[in-house]
């Protein structure tokens, strides 16, 4: 495949890698972005990965609990321009989307898009806005958390939602708590609530470049599974969320600040979306 001096850049911007670096990344992969990101962790190259640069879709995001806050849903519904994005109709039409949702409680994003509204499913209102502004539209991402209490937060933009949900209610002082571990997955973007629901797919793939790190900086073959372990545990400090430093006290993992509440009250899952990751 040809690498081009435009797939070269987008690379760049992407991970903050030299020139050289990328090209060099993208002709080994044959063009993969993903592969090349890889190839240059493996190199241990300090990458500073802006996923959102590859599909750079603009739209709006929305979360929202039920009035008991045992179900929540968080919508991604996409449009091209951010002119569009802010136009009133598209927002109040993702707005009844998002009320629907928590209405009728659909399983997955298919029998979201067959409710109806305004007379419409949901599928084809998303047709009737791409026809009004000519722009091309898709109800991209659809979540929802049936749970004892679920949070939701909406960052400041509707670029950015978070849902979380708990194991147990009832629980003093929990408005401050939920909302906190739900700005927490926002602002870190955990990949997992905690070690144990990381895939092995992830852990496979964190320990190889691991391995390749140790073995580029020189270190001996009979060390690199070891070294390569500490810095899978590296890994799950800063990926998996419980195991996260708490935003508001570094101190603290989020562990240790949802357990200062209850001692039993843990997140049984979450769900994070981002316009452009």
């Amino acid at each position: 495949m040809a690498i081009t001096a435009a797939d070269v850049n987008k690379l760049r911007q992407m991970t903050g890698a030299g020139m050289m670096d990328c090209k060099n990344a993208l002709v080994e992969s044959d063009g993969d972005f993903d592969k090349a990101i890889d190839i240059l962790r493996k190199k241990g190259q300090k990458l500073a990965v802006k996923r959102a640069d590859r599909d750079a879709n603009q739209g709006i995001v929305i979360a929202k609990v039920t009035a008991d806050k045992t179900f929540g849903a968080i919508i991604m519904l996409n449009c091209e321009t951010d002119f569009v994005a802010k136009n009133e109709e598209f927002v109040d039409f993702a707005n009844k989307v998002i009320e629907l949702a928590i209405s009728a409680k659909p399983t997955d994003l298919e029998a979201l898009k067959a409710l109806i509204v305004n007379g419409r499913t949901v599928a084809e209102g998303v047709t009737d806005l791409t026809g009004k502004t000519g722009e091309k539209m898709e109800m991209a991402h659809y979540h929802c958390i049936e749970a004892p209490v679920v949070v939701a937060y909406n960052h400041f933009g509707n670029r950015l939602a978070t849902i979380v949900g708990f194991n147990k209610a009832g629980v003093a002082d929990f408005d401050e708590t939920g909302k906190h571990v739900a700005m927490q997955v926002a602002a870190m973007s955990p990949i997992a609530v905690d070690k144990d629901d990381v895939s092995k797919d992830v852990i496979d793939r964190e320990i190889e470049i691991g391995k390749e790190q140790a073995r580029t900086e020189g270190k001996p073959e009979e060390m690199l599974e070891k070294i390569a372990l500490g810095k899978l545990n590296k890994f799950y400090k800063e990926s998996t969320l419980l195991n996260q430093e708490f935003i508001n006290d570094s101190k603290l993992t989020v562990r240790d600040y949802i357990q200062k509440a209850d001692k039993e009250l843990t997140v049984k899952k979450f769900y994070r979306l981002q316009l452009g990751a």
